[in-house]
């Protein structure tokens, strides 16, 4: 068996090549269709891979695989979606064989760990991606502890099933054991070519959006609100190229959504004895949807977010973006089964288990609720209105008083200005580390025709749920109620900041940074050692999972030297968000919004950390020209 060693020095055009080709290929193998008759056993469920002392092999197949009663072909690990559990411990070394059997090249990226940049496992990025009928070998320190994921960064093959959990026991005691516990992995499911999707989303941006509204909605507004505002609100959602109910990009009409890899009918079921305490690890490993999750009668605890302990917080629902993990304490004291129920946030669809005392029991599923709508305040104007300071610690020591607009602090407004590299000079201190953003106007630039209808102000909006969410008369998490366990050592203020704008063209299906698609985008460089404060302005009308590679974000939530670590982080639509990085890893690491479809349309960038004073950095990380 062949076992490749990562190679380095790709340039950012064989990265493009590299995509292009995975992406190329997965569409011919849909006209031409291989046998499916060597595939491992149709259903096959997801086993568990003990890293922990020995090494493990992982193979990529391409096998049939059943949704509540229909079949489609599906990308597997190890033949089962999701693919198996991979247990690691921190303080070890894990060694895990990539094995691809697909006709098509593929990949795999340990979301969320902190490793050597050539183990990162983006394609013309870190490493030339898995050939068919080769085996590469991860081999790197594992260093963290928590509930993570993996999945490919090959064309859309995450999209047809390629994707699973991962558990990293810590070094030391269990900062929260429990009696039992669970994986949930939340994912969508279609049965159509995701390159097919992605064509009819270029061509009719609202092709899936089954839940516009109607005339009937226009003379019920008319009757509530009066013609004239009416008539107005309906100019400035045409203004803005979208429409109130463009929440989700695809939705239940495509998708069927799944809990570890079964239907709502499929009725996943965990089990437990009454009286326990049980954790379950959730995973939003979907390519395109958001989960709200709830189970009626528990109270929810989240414990740990992003793999990472976190205060204790208790509430009754809370939010899932894509890419992001939650622990979650519930302690089931009936002799009953509950409902665990993850509703789209667009509210097309819901995927659905069981937590039961045993096989074969069911419990109510909630009713629908009301399809969830845009807002005035996700087209950037809706000011300040809401915030809920009382949750806030009173020694939180947060900067956001009032709408004044703030001097202009010095920042690298294009987010790749090499300029500032060469000759960075530090002007008037930046606000102090772990604080809010203030309320932003939008500057004159509107970066082009790859952006449309631009919010104008820019707020924090982290005490916000989120669309659809928070009427409903319980707690939900916001992001200002996480807080880290511990007090961060070594916190600091940034060294310079670097604003970002998310931007896109609904009607156009084009989405961006600062309206400049990947291909055409420079790397934004920062220096070894550096600490970086990363603000982004999403300007557009939709939410954007953004995830960084290779090093932790600290997510300002007002939480002071307390504030979370994250790797992806939900940006509500005209929301200003601010999170602080150490450039501790060097090489090229990927920066992307985590709806699978806006990065593949150019919502990406690499963040290069480079040393000035190393001659050839490539000789440890990787280099792209």
């Amino acid at each position: 068996m062949k076992r490749d060693e990562p190679s380095r020095g790709l340039t950012r055009r064989r990265f493009l090549e590299v995509g292009a080709a995975a992406g190329a290929a997965a569409t011919l193998q849909t006209v031409t269709p291989r046998s499916l008759s060597g595939g491992p056993a149709f259903g096959t469920r997801p086993a568990v891979l003990d890293g922990r002392e020995a090494e493990v092999e992982i193979s990529i197949q391409e096998v049939r695989w059943a949704v509540d009663g229909r079949e489609r072909r599906a990308v597997t690990m190890n033949g089962s979606v999701p693919g198996p559990l991979l247990r690691l411990r921190e303080g070890t070394e894990a060694v895990i064989h990539v094995r691809n059997e697909l006709d098509e090249p593929t990949s795999v990226h340990w979301h969320g760990l902190i490793l050597p940049n050539g183990m990162d496992g983006v394609p013309g990025l870190n490493f030339p991606g898995i050939a068919p009928g080769e085996t590469f070998t991860y081999r790197f320190p594992v260093q963290q502890a928590g509930t993570y994921w993996f999945h490919s960064h090959s064309g859309f093959q995450e999209q047809i099933g390629h994707f699973a959990a991962m558990i990293i026991d810590p070094a030391g005691p269990e900062p929260d054991p429990a009696d039992r516990e669970h994986v949930v992995i939340l994912s969508d499911w279609t049965f159509e070519n995701p390159h097919r999707i992605m064509a009819r989303l270029k061509k009719h941006p609202d092709y899936y959006n089954n839940q516009r509204r109607t005339l009937g909605d226009f003379f019920a507004d008319v009757s509530e609100q009066g013609l004239g505002a009416t008539l107005s609100d309906r100019l400035d959602w045409g203004g803005m190229r979208m429409m109130a109910s463009d929440v989700s990009d695809i939705t239940g009409s495509t998708y069927t959504y799944l809990v570890n890899g079964r239907g709502p009918d499929d009725n996943w079921t965990g089990l437990f004895t009454p009286g326990e305490r049980m954790k379950l690890r959730f995973v939003n490993a979907a390519a395109a949807s958001f989960f709200d999750v709830r189970i009626p009668g528990l109270p929810l605890t989240i414990v740990e977010s992003n793999g990472q302990p976190v205060a204790p917080v208790e509430v009754d629902e809370f939010r899932m973006a894509i890419g992001e993990t939650f622990d979650v304490i519930v302690e089931p004291g009936e002799d009953r089964a509950y409902t665990l129920f993850a509703e789209a946030m667009d509210r097309s669809g819901f995927a659905r288990a069981t937590l039961a005392p045993s096989e074969g029991m069911e419990a109510e599923i909630p009713p629908k609720r009301e399809r969830a709508l845009l807002t005035m305040a996700d087209m950037g104007h809706g000011g300040h209105a809401g915030h809920d300071m009382g949750q806030m610690e009173p020694d939180d020591a947060m900067d956001h008083a009032g709408h004044d607009m703030p001097e202009p602090e010095p920042m690298d407004h294009s987010g790749h200005d090499m300029g500032a590299m060469a000759d960075m000079e530090h002007g008037p201190a930046l606000r102090a580390p772990g604080t809010l953003p203030d309320d932003q106007m939008h500057g004159p630039d509107e970066h082009g025709a790859a952006n449309a209808g631009v919010a104008m102000m820019a707020t924090s909006r982290l005490h916000e749920a989120g669309i659809g969410l928070g009427s409903d008369g319980w707690r939900v998490l916001r992001y200002t109620d996480l807080a880290a366990r511990e007090v961060r050592p070594n916190f600091r203020a940034p060294d310079r900041e670097i604003e970002l704008h998310l931007t896109g063209n609904m009607e156009r299906y084009m989405w961006s940074i600062d309206g400049v698609h990947f291909r055409d985008a420079e790397p934004i460089e920062v220096r070894f050692g550096e600490r970086i404060r990363l603000t982004m302005i999403n300007d557009t009308m939709m939410n954007h999972p953004m995830h960084l590679h290779g090093m932790w974000m600290e997510l300002e939530n007002g939480r002071g030297d307390r504030i979370p670590r994250v790797h992806t982080v939900n940006v509500k639509p005209a929301e200003k968000i601010s999170l602080l990085f150490d450039a501790d890893a060097l090489g090229p690491w990927a920066f992307h919004c985590h709806v699978l479809y806006h990065m593949d349309a150019g919502m990406f960038r690499i963040v290069h950390v480079v040393d000035p004073t190393m001659a050839d950095q490539s000789g440890r990380h990787g280099d792209v020209a």
